[in-house]
C-alpha cells in the first residue's frame, strides 16, 4: 500500500488513520500490541507520531491486511525474521511509488 502523507516530523491519530483507511481504534489497537510503534503523547494524551512509527505501522499493516498474518503470526515474523522482512517490505514499498509514479504519468497524457 502506498500512502501519501506530508513530510512533517510528527502525525496526529487522525492524518496516520486516514492515510491507511482504517479507524483510530485500529492504531490505538496496534500500539498496545506491538513495541514498536512508540507514539510521543502531549500533556493532554494526543498521539504524535514519528515518520518511524508511521513506518512502522505500513510494515504491521503489510503483514496483517495485505499478507494475512495474524497478529501473533506478525509478532513472531517481525521478531525471528525483521530483516527479511524489512528488506522484502522495501522492495515493495519501492514498485509500489514506482507504480504510482507510472499512473500519474499515464493520467496526464
Amino acid at each position: 500500500m502506498h500512502i501519501e502523507l506530508p513530510e512533517k516530523r510528527y502525525y496526529g491519530i487522525g492524518e496516520v488513520a486516514r492515510a491507511f483507511n482504517v479507524n483510530t481504534s485500529l492504531i490505538r489497537f496496534w500500539e498496545k500490541e506491538f513495541d514498536v510503534i512508540q507514539p510521543k503523547k502531549n500533556a493532554k494524551g494526543n498521539r504524535k507520531f514519528t515518520p518511524k512509527d508511521v513506518y512502522n505501522i505500513q510494515l504491521i499493516y503489510h503483514l496483517v491486511k495485505e499478507r494475512g498474518f495474524t497478529l501473533e503470526g506478525a509478532k513472531t515474523h517481525l521478531r525471528e525474521e525483521r530483516q527479511k522482512t524489512l528488506s522484502n517490505f522495501e522492495i515493495i514499498q519501492k514498485l509500489e511509488g514506482i507504480k504510482a509514479e507510472l499512473i500519474k504519468i499515464k493520467s496526464q497524457l
